[in-house]
């Protein structure tokens, strides 16, 4: 059985906890590798290679940090291939779906390579009498992520590039569920010439993540991952004195305006709904119809959902893989349950999917609710799986009420014709990320990503402009040299100004 470890000081360590972790192929049900899970002593050694690390990266210029994120860059472009397949390997999302998880990780590798612009301060020449200012970023030092299975080295890699370009020390714990790609990252980083130490993968479970939040030598949390412990983990690293930024859960919505084209919103509703099995924070599960369009869209919807095409993340012709547990797989299905029993309208039922050949893999068909209520679960939980419930509403300030009193803030799309409509819309959402005729609303890049409500605790979104901030503290600098008299001591407030 294949051991999975760590990475510490810049080489593989195997795990000494004596613990482990299943890995699964979620297409075969299969266990296909054993996973270290570390203890806090384990934590202890990355944070202490990072901390001898951290004053040497740290003073290094910028622009030789960013040529590290451009080698970078060009590894991750040539080993995408294998970095795909080890993410469907271990989470069974279908491998086209695992090429663009390494293409948006990517992006941001991309824009860190700009850090030498992106940490640029302001001068002020002469803001008193022979008195200068100017403001500078400076690394936090040594931070840490916890990162979720669904996006096992996209969402890794929302955080690292802009953290290792503006010089801080990082160690990420990965989900236990497919750790594989966190490795191979960590080899990429080391032969694109990061120092020994810079950058670790501590592979774990609760001991690992409670390590982190209590270690004082982290000076920063990122997380992504589900509301409940996003909450806990804002909280207990608040506490101990840590920058925390803690992505949580999500409902996402799409709005479908009367005047919308239907064709183009089943596409978005099917591609959104069901790709990569619903596991997704980003994914839409709650399609609100406005007025007449329910009974046309589900018109659309119900055959093509029957038709969708379930298999293996390996077969090209598959459009949905499986879900990433067995554990998992019941949970959704529970979820489908409780929909029936609080009077969802169960228009297809996608439980009891078996596969020739793969009988023991953790499939599910998609499935679709109509007449779906705000007071039911299935509309106020996050399912996490291939499930969507279609609302009907009267008009659109009905959605937008709708919208606006859910607890989650992730993400919202709008599909209509009419451009005032969408404008408004926007400007009167309380969501973090808005859609226009767009089902899937990830920034760029150079944009920020990031929800409100109970879909983000803290202050700051991720990557981007926002990942820049998170990752560094503002100084500001006022400073004169002495020239002629002295002036002798001065009592009143200063006032550089006169």
């Amino acid at each position: 059985m294949r051991e999975i470890g760590h990475f510490i000081a810049g080489k593989m360590v195997a795990g000494t906890s004596g613990r482990y972790g299943d890995v699964f192929n979620p297409a075969l049900g299969e266990v296909a590798a054993k996973v270290a899970l570390a203890s806090a002593a384990e934590v202890d050694q990355a944070v202490a290679a990072a901390a001898r690390a951290y004053p040497a990266w740290a003073a290094m210029p910028s622009m030789r940090r960013a040529r590290v994120m451009f080698r970078l860059r060009d590894l991750l472009e040539r080993d995408r291939a294998k970095l795909a397949a080890a993410i469907t390997a271990e989470h069974g999302k279908m491998l086209s779906d695992a090429d663009g998880e390494v293409q948006r990780g990517l992006e941001v590798v991309e824009y860190a390579c700009g850090i030498p612009s992106l940490l640029k301060g302001e001068y002020t020449e002469q803001v008193g009498t022979g008195i200068d200012a100017w403001s500078i970023r400076q690394p936090l030092g040594v931070v840490a992520g916890i990162t979720p299975f669904n996006f096992p080295l996209m969402v890794p890699l929302w955080m690292i590039p802009v953290a290792l370009a503006a010089g801080n020390c990082f160690i990420l714990k990965p989900s236990e569920k497919d750790p594989s790609a966190s490795l191979i990252l960590a080899e990429l980083l080391a032969e694109a010439g990061l120092p020994d130490g810079v950058f670790s993968v501590v592979q774990g479970a609760k001991e690992a993540v409670e390590a982190i939040i209590a270690h004082p030598g982290i000076s920063a949390v990122s997380f992504v991952g589900s509301t409940p412990i996003a909450r806990l983990i804002h909280r207990a690293a608040s506490e101990q004195g840590k920058r925390v930024q803690a992505l949580g859960g999500a409902k996402n919505h799409l709005v479908i305006m009367p005047d919308a084209d239907l064709d183009d919103a089943a596409d978005a509703l099917m591609g959104s709904a069901y790709g990569a099995a619903g596991e997704r924070c980003m994914a839409v599960s709650v399609a609100v119809s406005i007025g007449a369009a329910a009974d046309k869209l589900i018109d659309r919807l119900e055959p093509r959902i029957r038709a969708l095409k379930i298999g293996p993340g390996t077969d090209s012709q598959a459009e949905m893989g499986p879900l990433i547990t067995r554990e998992h797989r019941e949970k959704v299905a529970g979820y489908i349950d409780a929909g029936v029993r609080e009077g969802g309208s169960l228009v297809i039922d996608g439980r009891g999917v078996k596969l020739q050949g793969y009988e023991s893999g953790f499939f599910m068909g998609g499935s679709l609710f109509d007449r779906v209520e705000p007071r039911m679960r299935i509309y106020q939980e996050e399912i996490f799986g291939p499930v969507l419930d279609v609302v009907r509403a009267p008009d659109v300030a009905t959605a937008l009420r709708m919208v606006n009193e859910h607890p989650f803030g992730n993400g919202v799309s709008i599909y209509t014709s009419n451009g005032g409509t969408a404008r408004d819309f926007a400007a009167n959402v309380q969501i973090g990320m808005v859609g226009v005729n767009i089902p899937v609303p990830v920034p760029m890049a150079f944009h920020s990503f990031g929800g409100w409500k109970n879909s983000l605790f803290g202050d700051h979104h991720i990557y981007g402009p926002e990942g820049v901030r998170f990752y560094t503290r503002y100084k500001a600098i006022t400073q004169r040299w002495p020239s002629g008299a002295r002036a002798g001591a001065e009592f009143a407030m200063p006032t550089p100004g006169r």
